[in-house]
């Protein structure tokens, strides 16, 4: 029975499977953190954010999953409802 410590450091030492976890940890998670900490800071559950955007808590926490898994992917006019439903506007930037 291997350890979450040493399944972690097994799978990443295949080179594929590392180089996608570096992605996701540079690309993906700082938005999830984000979007996380402007919940949080809105001091509202998935719940309340749902009520808000018109729908259900599942939506909300399927959404926050994709945030993390890129599937599937949020369109942007739901990121928009989102960030409503926490007195946020979505901004779009392009950067080198």
């Amino acid at each position: 029975m291997l350890t979450h410590k040493q399944l972690k450091a097994r799978l990443l030492s295949d080179p594929v499977v590392r180089a996608e976890y570096e992605r996701i940890e540079r690309e993906e998670m700082p938005m999830l953190d984000a979007i996380l900490k402007a919940r949080a800071e809105a001091g509202l559950t998935q719940a309340q954010v749902a009520e808000r955007m018109g729908t259900r808590a599942p939506a909300v926490a399927r959404l926050e999953s994709a945030l993390v898994t890129g599937k599937p992917s949020p369109s942007l006019a739901t990121l928009k409802k989102y960030a409503a439903a926490l007195g946020k506007r979505v901004e779009v930037r392009f950067v080198p």
